[in-house]
């Protein structure tokens, strides 16, 4: 692993950890317990994708969600900011993670096989 990829990683696991306490700061109920489930820093850390739980939330409500941190995203970049010094954060791009639920059907669907073959 070289350094750069280091300090991505870094960044990574630093942004994880702020977002959660940035969005814990603001005014909007919906937004304050938002779960973050993953931060994706692109090559260069310019873009971070912010994957956050859509488990509790309807399809109205997560569009709600999304437009609102597209109007909160400078204030979660500068308390980032100031929280670490940074002269600089990625822009982050909020999205809800459907990984689980990918997750959970391909688990059904190995289920499904060995129970199958186990006949």
């Amino acid at each position: 692993m070289n350094p750069s990829e280091i300090k991505r990683l870094r960044t990574q696991s630093v942004l994880k950890q702020l977002i959660p306490e940035a969005l814990s700061s603001l005014d909007d109920t919906m937004l304050k317990g938002l779960c973050v489930t993953d931060v994706e820093c692109k090559k260069g850390r310019y873009d971070a994708f912010v994957y956050l739980d859509k488990m509790a939330f309807d399809e109205k409500e997560q569009e709600y969600v999304l437009r609102h941190l597209k109007k909160v995203n400078k204030h979660i970049q500068n308390y980032c900011m100031s929280a670490e010094g940074w002269y600089r954060t990625p822009n982050f791009h909020f999205k809800f993670d459907d990984r689980l639920e990918y997750q959970n059907h391909m688990d059904k669907l190995f289920d499904q096989i060995s129970k199958e073959l186990g006949k």
